[in-house]
């Protein structure tokens, strides 16, 4: 798997800066109860936002965009195929 970055620089400064808040809350928490496991929960998943600004790579925005390259290909392979009939429009899944 080739891992190019797929976020901006103002978008990973985000991401480590809220990261590190949310890691440092977290933290705080566990130590005050360490009996409870959404703080360490928590504590992974700014973990993880600051990671993903170091790196500037969000997995989330790589399987979002390969999602939309796939309905594209699909729509023009579609097309193609159905030059004479009428062509059904192919729409993304919006759950909203």
């Amino acid at each position: 798997m080739h891992v190019k970055s797929n976020i901006g620089i103002v978008n990973a400064l985000i991401r480590i800066t809220v990261g590190l808040t949310v890691l440092a809350w977290s933290t705080s928490k566990l130590v005050k109860r360490p009996w409870r496991d959404s703080y360490l929960v928590m504590a992974m998943l700014g973990g993880m936002k600051v990671a993903e600004g170091i790196v500037r790579f969000c997995p989330l925005t790589a399987l979002f965009e390969r999602g939309q390259d796939m309905v594209q290909e699909k729509r023009v392979n579609h097309n193609n195929n159905n030059d004479d009939e009428a062509v059904e429009e192919i729409l993304p899944y919006n759950p909203s």
